[in-house]
């Protein structure tokens, strides 16, 4: 996912593309470095500060069953105040999260829309909001909420910045998601054929010893497993290893 960042052009714009780039370039070598998803969220969080101007405070809302809880945050005030909105229900992280919808606004429109959490954020000194939806998989979706101190809001450049950051950063943890998936995915394989195997060869030696069927082999080490409280693999697995040392 490695983004190639262009010459500067020296405006505004093509600042805040670079910081974007930046960033983006700097989550694809977390990526590379970490199978953890809690600490990519939280670089994930950190970063859009530098990704989007006037970013005060961040955090990343995430649903666990539909319950929203802050799963990183740059401050414990922002944490403070996503609690005011996930106890009301009511607010822009929460309502990105449910309408899949980017928010933007300032403090007038915060309090007609949102008025609990509006006063709560105007009483530690936060005045304009901006959310977008985040969508890793099926277990993992929630928001990015950005705070800042700025009285006149968020521009459009600002939601487009988060939106296009966001958008790669899904992009990359659902790449990323996958590869892990098809990683355990083949360990489970391996250790169902090496099971499946040496499952086998006990069946194998039963039946040798005691002229029983295959069936017949397998329903004896069923039952050792059983009166054990063990795993069938573990019983068979001892069972034949037991067998080649007395050789």
């Amino acid at each position: 996912m490695l983004v190639t960042p262009q010459e500067p052009d020296g405006s505004p714009l093509g600042e805040a593309l670079d910081e974007v780039t930046r960033a983006l370039n700097s989550l694809d070598e977390a990526l590379s470095r970490s199978d953890d998803l809690p600490a990519l969220v939280e670089i994930v969080c950190h970063q859009v500060v530098r990704a989007v101007p006037g970013a005060d405070g961040v955090s990343v809302t995430l649903l666990d069953h539909g319950a929203p809880f802050t799963a990183s945050a740059t401050s414990d005030l922002v944490v403070r105040l996503d609690a005011v909105e996930y106890r009301e229900d009511a607010g822009p992280c929460i309502d990105a999260a449910k309408t899949g919808e980017l928010q933007r606004a300032a403090m007038d429109e915060a309090l007609e829309r949102w008025p609990v959490f509006a006063r709560a954020c105007r009483a530690e000194g936060m005045h304009s909001f901006l959310s977008t939806p985040l969508t890793v998989d099926e277990r993992h979706a929630g928001a990015i909420n950005v705070y800042s101190t700025r009285h006149n809001g968020f521009a459009d450049l600002d939601g487009s910045l988060l939106g296009l950051y966001t958008a790669a950063t899904e992009l990359a943890l659902r790449s990323h998601t996958r590869y892990l998936r098809a990683i355990e995915l083949s360990e489970q394989l391996r250790t169902a054929l090496d099971s499946r195997a040496v499952i086998d060869q006990a069946k194998g030696i039963i039946m040798a010893v005691h002229g029983i069927t295959a069936d017949e082999a397998f329903s004896m080490l069923v039952g050792q497993s059983q009166r054990q409280n063990r795993k069938l693999r573990i019983v068979a697995e001892e069972f034949v290893n037991g067998i080649l040392t007395q050789r």
